[in-house]
């Protein structure tokens, strides 16, 4: 198994209310980067992060009281819900895209699919405010919280005050996020040296060498960048460009169409996948990519426009070291399951 850096714990005082939050490093598996700079006005500390947590699973967070960060982000498949375009949220209509995993977030500096968000902590207003996900009120949000004796005392053991505020709130959401890390599957024991993959799994694992981690870079296997990869051939403006990916924010037109490459991470509990959750397997994954790809102005040019040619042999291979790349560890971790009540 791969050996976690572990860095020094300290504590700081909170002076309003002279008690002390631990504040505390990110443990980083040894054979991860070292993650981008968090926000200096959001410092990881115990007493933030299991606000975050419990904040996370909290359906408070919504207009109707029903509906938590949980909902649609289920740790035991990975932190998704499942489905293609969930109706999980408050008006139980879909959703325009597929609720992505949440893992090794740390790693990333933009968020959404099309990355419109700059930080967690404001990719969190997105999906708090949205009518169609928590569609919450953010002042009647803080009134009710303020009504339950335990979250005035959180936020002050967290952040030194009792007052609880919208920044507060994105705050220990996003200390929380960042402490989700999946670094163990029998994938990362091969490389360690700790296990052996099949045959197959191996030859899998030379054909993605050859096709795929230019875009699925390893160890996160993701680019983290924005690609068009030939789902479709034309390119909506309906709903603020929500269609047109990547360029709804930059106004480039190269990115027309160009989704963020999701980590192929943890794919056998992820399904169903794309930006739009249209694929419900792996099988019919790795059939578009051998053979159905839809070609326009801004497809990769990486991709081929009649598909990478796989057979069913390597097809097979590709699935099956794929399938390698889950954290059986992760999916159960009880550090990102919900908090007992207290």
């Amino acid at each position: 198994m791969w050996k976690w850096f572990f860095l020094l714990v300290f504590v700081i005082s909170c002076e309003a209310n002279n008690e002390s939050a631990t504040l505390v490093s990110l443990a980083i598996p040894a054979h991860f980067p070292q993650p981008p700079a968090f926000p200096d006005r959001n410092p990881l500390t115990e007493q933030g992060i299991e606000l975050g947590r419990m904040l996370f699973y909290d359906p408070i967070l919504s207009s109707n009281g029903a509906v938590s960060c949980a909902t649609c982000h289920n740790p035991q498949i990975a932190f998704t819900d499942g489905m293609p375009r969930t109706r999980m949220g408050v008006s139980r209509n879909p959703l325009d895209r597929h609720s992505p995993a949440l893992f090794n977030l740390a790693w990333h500096t933009e968020f959404f699919w099309d990355g419109g968000a700059k930080d967690l902590e404001s990719q969190a207003f997105g999906p708090l405010q949205h009518p169609d996900e928590m569609a919450a009120d953010i002042v009647a949000v803080i009134e009710k919280m303020n009504s339950e004796t335990r979250y005035p005392t959180l936020f002050e053991k967290a952040f030194g005050t009792d007052t609880i505020t919208s920044a507060a709130i994105v705050r220990a959401l996003a200390q929380f996020q960042r402490t989700i890390i999946s670094a163990n599957s029998r994938y990362d024991r091969y490389m360690a040296g700790g296990e052996s993959l099949s045959s197959l799994e191996l030859q899998g694992l030379e054909l993605f060498n050859q096709h795929c981690d230019s875009c699925h870079q390893p160890p996160l296997f993701t680019d983290l960048g924005y690609h068009n990869n030939g789902l479709n051939i034309n390119f909506s403006a309906d709903k603020e460009g929500v269609f047109q990916g990547r360029y709804r924010i930059s106004l480039d037109s190269a990115d027309i169409g160009a989704f963020k490459t999701p980590s192929l991470r943890n794919v056998a509990f992820t399904a169903p996948y794309m930006h739009d959750g249209r694929m419900r397997s792996l099988d019919r994954v790795l059939d578009f990519y051998a053979g159905d790809i839809k070609w326009s102005a801004t497809l990769l040019g990486r991709i081929p426009k009649d598909g990478f040619g796989f057979d069913d042999q390597e097809k097979a291979a590709l699935k099956a070291f794929l399938l390698s790349l889950a954290d059986e560890d992760f999916a159960k971790n009880p550090k990102y399951l919900k908090p007992s009540a207290n």
